[in-house]
């Protein structure tokens, strides 16, 4: 690279990208004139002499100065992202709140501050700083203004060039200066308005936990329909194909009667593993979403499980309506779970199931009669239980004392 090109970029370097942020705080100068028209205006158009005609001058047009500040927040998240390229994110999830509530809301308080307060001192160092830019370009370019003065003036002052010289070298340490300034107060502006204009950290991370709260909500809708699709898949395809070969070996068996006993004994052979192949596919369907639990719904579910439990089960439901699909397969699972427990650690002799809707909460609750001594930590399901209730932001409780009874009691968010 030549010198002169090199020398040239280091002279030239603290002035690229100036334009910018000298063009942003120009801007932020502009919106706080208009504010500053706002509250000079009934001065401008009478002079108040009583208390209560200053008052009035004074409070009116504060007040439109508070009631326009989404118009204001507005204005300058729109210079921010226009003149810098910087996106303030809102500091409201939703809708921004009514007037009232606007200004008795935190973020709103925030916004205020920045309007009456930082804002107006940001302006002021602002037009300090653009002021500090005309001056710098006066004096760096001083010898061209002094060609427009008469000759016999600087036939009269010698020393002129070397007093312009100085001035000179004064204007263009003033143009580094500026640049510097104006940088730095763009950065100093989107500081306080990325505090004060967007949400703040608390705000943030609920807004985040709201996202992530969302987003789990819809992996478990999904994951709970794809299993209903496999469902589906196994019971009108696999399922159904087993069925007609287990239909078809039984009709070989019967009206085959003249076969060597070798190949009666594989027929009978392959008959049997075609039912038990069949009872294994349909238990394997039932655990991943029951067909009657998208017919028929929670209740005809888990009376289906009560009927196949090898202990006396009774059911109680009382629900107006029918939950979520996926409310209805968590609250399903677990009622399997539970019953399985029961029948494998609890040497129950009987065990009752009661659904009950309260508002926005579906309440589970199993109990049997047996010894009791449930453990989460000892591997007996439950903590696989409280993980999936927890997928739906559920609670999951167990109370089992040593000697029984044991009740666990689960509580399922669904729309009221």
């Amino acid at each position: 690279m030549p010198i002169t090109a090199r020398l040239r970029g280091v002279v030239l370097r603290p002035f690229q990208g100036a334009g910018r942020p000298v063009a942003f705080i120009a801007t932020g100068v502009l919106i706080q004139l208009g504010v500053l028209l706002i509250m000079a205006l009934p001065w401008m158009l009478f002079v108040p002499v009583s208390m209560a005609a200053i008052l009035l001058a004074v409070l009116v047009p504060l007040a439109a100065v508070v009631l326009g500040g989404p118009l204001l927040t507005a204005a300058q998240h729109g210079r921010f992202r226009t003149r810098l390229g910087v996106d303030i994110p809102s500091p409201y999830s939703g809708r921004r709140p009514p007037p009232r509530k606007w200004l008795r809301s935190p973020p709103g308080r925030r916004q205020l501050l920045y309007h009456l307060l930082d804002g107006p001192l940001l302006a002021l160092a602002s037009a300090f700083v653009l002021l500090m830019w005309a001056a710098a370009v006066a004096a760096a370019s001083v010898y061209v203004w002094l060609w427009l003065v008469p000759l016999d003036w600087r036939v009269d002052h010698p020393g002129y060039t070397t007093w312009a010289a100085y001035v000179t070298a004064a204007g263009i340490a003033l143009l580094y200066a500026a640049s510097w300034l104006s940088g730095a107060l763009a950065r100093l502006d989107t500081r306080a308005a990325t505090v004060l204009l967007g949400p703040s950290r608390e705000e943030q991370l609920a807004r985040r936990v709201e996202a992530l709260a969302e987003s789990r909500a819809g992996l478990v809708d999904a994951a709970d329909a794809e299993r209903r699709r496999i469902e589906r898949d196994l019971h009108d395809g696999a399922q159904q194909r087993l069925v007609s070969l287990a239909v078809n070996l039984g009709l070989a068996k019967a009206t085959l009667g003249d076969l060597p006993e070798d190949a009666r004994r594989v027929i009978d052979e392959a008959h049997r593993e075609a039912k038990e192949a069949i009872e294994e596919l349909s238990s394997l369907v039932r655990g991943l979403h029951p067909a009657v639990l998208e017919d028929r719904g929670l209740d005809a579910a888990l009376s289906g499980l009560a009927a196949r439990a090898p202990v006396p089960v009774r059911v109680k439901a009382d629900l107006p309506s029918r939950p979520s699909p996926t409310i209805e397969a968590v609250a399903y699972f677990v009622v399997s779970e539970a019953l399985t427990n029961v029948v494998k650690h609890a040497e129950a002799s009987r065990a009752e199931v009661t659904l009950e809707r309260f508002g926005p909460t579906l309440l589970v609750v199993v109990s049997d009669d047996g010894v009791g001594g449930a453990d989460p930590t000892r591997g007996t399901g439950l903590a696989g239980l409280a993980k999936r209730v927890a997928s739906v932001d559920g609670t999951l409780s167990v109370d089992s004392p040593v000697g029984g009874p044991t009740v666990l009691t689960v509580e399922l968010p669904c729309a009221p």
